[in-house]
């Protein structure tokens, strides 16, 4: 055996094209704890358990053919007396001596002479305990040193994987996303220090939860839920091979019962709740973003009902948040491409049966959702502004079709048109120019356009809107109070606006359905019904009755002076040219 070879502080052997060791060093011997010298003819793979990875075996064997010009491969190894050590394994081909070619008929090992590979073996244990000491600190939370973030997804993934949930398991997966009720406010007024302590002694309680839960479940394989910090005051706990909603549900009630308890922080008593969304379904199909926006909906979900409670990931409800976040993304440019229309409601005397007036009413013609009310969507659109721009719309077309229908009938009374306005409009926009240049531009009078205005909107006015209503009221233009009876029913603060109409909500009409129908009807909804409309009389208003739908209704509000009536009974909401036939025809039923 050549001297350097014998005493190279590398761990070293000689393996011929066999797979057998021809020779190895002192070092190698020290390293794998065997002798050296009874180290010829055994199986060089297994000294190093080549065996056991198949891309590694496959790759050694192509070396010792000559194939592939080296090997390099990590491998755990097994020292005799029982610790564990990371191997670098390198195998290259040994170049064949040419300097001596008077005997080619010596093949002897003894000087390496003969074509083999040297196989090397470096001890790389404390690079490797050093990255795994790495990584932990990568992948877990200083403050809790619970798994952070990125780790948690890593796993998440993993447990997503086909491989993972189809050879064993239930094949579901769960999840119970965290966050603490009022944890600012601990960060704000006792300091940050405590903050951190908060969080910790909240992961403590976490893992001791998710550690019982694992002791709780029959399945020996089973593990405990992993708990992670994904940041600030937020937490998960992942659940493989989930059984159902109802271990969710117990995993969510004893991480609420836990938290429940003050904590004790260097003399601090802090007391802190905690929301948690909780998601449970099949792992096929499923991804880490869509499990995770499942979680952070019902997590938004369990705030917005009172905090302090866990809730269940609800399909039918996400569905109609769906359906909200495509309706509100789509409002402006609807807007633009003619999608809504408007539909009218006769506003019927009671007194002549006669269509005195429409309430315009806007439909959205959606594409993908069909035809939709203003419940659908204007509240999203008081949300984002684009109220401001569909209002101007509405008011605009009603009066262009007001004036169309005043032109075609000149020997008869004029109908008016009423038009909702939200508060937001008077905010948003300037509502009186709006109204003025459109009056102006389709040659409507303004005494033949109504304005309605929520209760609420009205009775809090003050400043800028109040202004609004009166410069509109001094135009020409009427007022109405829509839905009264619903909020304030401040008859008295209704003397100082410019208000000249109420609406009264449906609800009080809907409580004289029974007349006529073999049941004694309420007295004591027609005395407030007639109450209100004598006080509205005596402060010179005009009182319309919504939702009327039978004769009895119209003819009882029309006994105690009822002015107006809106309701099925009439007309449902129509197209322009329906009102042109009411209008031209005999009029509506009286009751």
């Amino acid at each position: 055996m050549p001297g350097a070879f014998a005493a190279a502080p590398l761990a070293m052997a000689v393996v011929d094209r066999e797979g057998l060791v021809v020779a190895a060093n002192e070092s190698l011997g020290a390293l794998l704890g065997i002798d050296p010298a009874v180290a010829g003819g055994k199986v060089a793979a297994d000294l190093v358990d080549l065996t056991s990875d198949t891309r590694a075996w496959h790759a050694y064997r192509e070396v010792l053919r000559g194939r592939q010009a080296r090997l390099r491969c990590t491998r755990r190894l097994k020292h005799p007396d029982g610790h564990s050590l990371w191997a670098q394994v390198t195998v290259t081909p040994l170049p064949v001596d040419t300097s001596d070619t008077s005997d080619t008929s010596d093949t002897s090992d003894e000087g390496f002479g003969g074509q083999g590979v040297l196989l090397s073996v470096a001890d790389i244990s404390a690079r490797r305990e050093l990255q795994a000491r790495l990584r932990h600190l990568q992948m877990h939370d200083p403050v809790t040193r619970l798994p952070n973030r990125t780790l948690f997804f890593e796993r998440l993934s993993a447990a997503l994987e086909a491989e993972s949930y189809e050879q064993s398991g239930t094949g579901r997966i769960g999840l119970c996303y965290l966050d603490l009720d009022g944890f600012k406010a601990v960060n704000d007024t006792l300091g940050h220090r405590v903050g951190d302590r908060l969080l910790a002694a909240v992961a403590e309680r976490l893992t001791r939860c998710a550690e019982e839960a694992g002791l709780a479940r029959r399945n020996p394989g089973a593990v405990a839920p992993l708990v992670a910090r994904l940041g600030g005051d937020e937490f998960a706990l992942l659940i493989e091979d989930s059984t159902g909603t109802e271990q969710l549900a117990d995993l969510a009630e004893s991480v609420l019962k836990s938290l429940q308890l003050p904590f004790d922080l260097a003399g601090q008593r802090v007391s802190v709740s905690a929301s948690i969304g909780v998601v449970e379904r099949h792992a096929a199909g499923t991804t880490p973003t869509g499990l995770m926006q499942a979680a952070d909906t019902t997590l938004y979900w369990a705030k917005a009902d009172g905090k302090s409670r866990w809730t269940l990931f609800d399909p039918e409800r996400n569905a109609h948040r769906m359906t909200r976040q495509a309706l509100s993304s789509t409002l402006r440019p609807a807007i633009e491409r003619g999608e809504f229309a408007l539909d009218y409601q006769p506003l019927v005397g009671m007194e002549d049966g006669r269509v005195h007036g429409v309430e315009a009413l806007v439909r959205w013609h959606h594409p993908q959702f069909g035809t939709l009310t203003p419940n659908r969507f204007i509240g999203l659109a008081e949300e984002d502004g684009s109220i401001v721009q569909l209002g101007r719309w509405v008011l605009a077309t009603a009066c262009r079709q007001a004036r169309r229908w005043q032109l075609e009938r000149p020997d008869e009374p004029p109908i008016f048109v009423s038009v909702n306005v939200a508060v937001r409009q008077v905010w948003d926009s300037d509502l009186v120019a709006d109204v003025a240049e459109i009056l102006a531009e389709t040659g409507l009078p303004a005494r033949l356009l109504q304005l309605e205005l929520t209760e609420s909107a009205v009775m809090g006015s003050a400043g800028r809107p109040l202004q609004a209503l009166q410069a509109l009221s001094d135009m020409g233009v009427r007022i109405a109070i829509d839905d009264f009876g619903t909020g304030y029913s401040n008859l008295a603060y209704l003397s100082r606006l410019p208000v000249s109409v109420l609406k009264l909500d449906g609800s009080f009409v809907r409580g004289f359905q029974y007349e006529g129908e073999g049941v004694a009807p309420n007295p004591a909804d027609e005395i407030v019904v007639e109450a209100m409309i004598q006080l509205a009389h005596r402060l010179g208003l005009t009182v319309t009755a919504e939702c009327v739908e039978t004769a009895a209704q119209a003819g009882r509000l029309r006994r105690i002076g009822c002015d107006t009536g809106q309701g099925w009974l009439y007309s449902r909401p129509v197209g322009a040219d329906r009102i042109s036939v009411l209008m031209g025809g005999s009029a509506c039923r009286r009751g």
